[in-house]
């Protein structure tokens, strides 16, 4: 068995945190009507992509009828829907579309994770919730050995990634990066560190976020790869 298997091994049975515990097991129990007779995942979330990625892409949190009912990353909800449709284009993903984790997609070159791997209420995880869930991103940066560019989805995603990269043994450069869509930093590592609004309805259906602007994100990172 692999580290990348190791570590999902533990994240999937990972109960630290009694309110998401909580919230995604009830969410599951009560589903709205057009999910219910699925049966849920209802557990934190493992990465998903090839473990010889060179791009990374950093979340917030699973939906609690996306993620947490589907046990992919993006999966089965409007985000995902942005997301995966911008890779497939970028040539990362080898369909434009994820469903459920047994519809047959498959990443390339790319790795997905997130800062928090179980479902919050309201979309919100608390401090300590991030605190207990760093370890795990952590580990996954010492075991995903190739990455090159890593893009962040949304402030709280691009402001959690830094202090995981450090305790990895990484510098971070002083002030620290800040925020705004497309706005990149090079690391004293050499990996390119961009940021991007989150692909959530709240920034999509209002037009903060457009697919244009979403898609020259990806294109950034594939710039920088070749």
């Amino acid at each position: 068995m692999n580290g990348v298997q190791e570590l999902n091994r533990t994240i999937i049975g990972c109960r630290k945190c009694p309110r998401l515990v909580r919230w995604r097991e009830a969410v599951a129990k009560e589903p709205p009507r057009r999910y219910r007779g699925e049966r849920y995942w209802a557990r934190p979330l493992l990465g998903f992509g090839d473990p010889d990625a060179r791009l990374l892409i950093v979340g917030l949190a699973p939906a609690a009828h996306g993620g947490n009912r589907t046990g992919r990353m993006f999966t089965g909800d409007r985000s995902g829907d942005w997301l995966y449709g911008a890779l497939h284009v970028a040539g990362f993903a080898n369909q434009p579309e994820s469903v459920h984790r047994e519809d047959g997609l498959k990443l390339t070159d790319c790795y997905i994770t997130a800062a928090v791997r179980c479902a919050p209420p309201a979309n919100k995880p608390a401090a300590i919730e991030f605190t207990r869930c760093r370890p795990y991103l952590i580990q996954e940066l010492k075991l995903l050995k190739n990455i090159r560019v890593v893009i962040a989805l949304g402030k709280i995603a691009f402001d959690f990634f830094p202090p995981a990269h450090q305790k990895n043994g990484e510098r971070v450069p002083r002030p620290r990066p800040r925020f705004g869509h497309g706005a990149f930093v090079v690391l004293p590592n050499g990996v390119t560190l961009i940021s991007s609004y989150h692909p959530s309805q709240q920034n999509t259906f209002t037009g903060k976020l457009t697919r244009p602007m979403f898609q020259a994100v990806f294109e950034h990172a594939t710039r920088i790869l070749r």
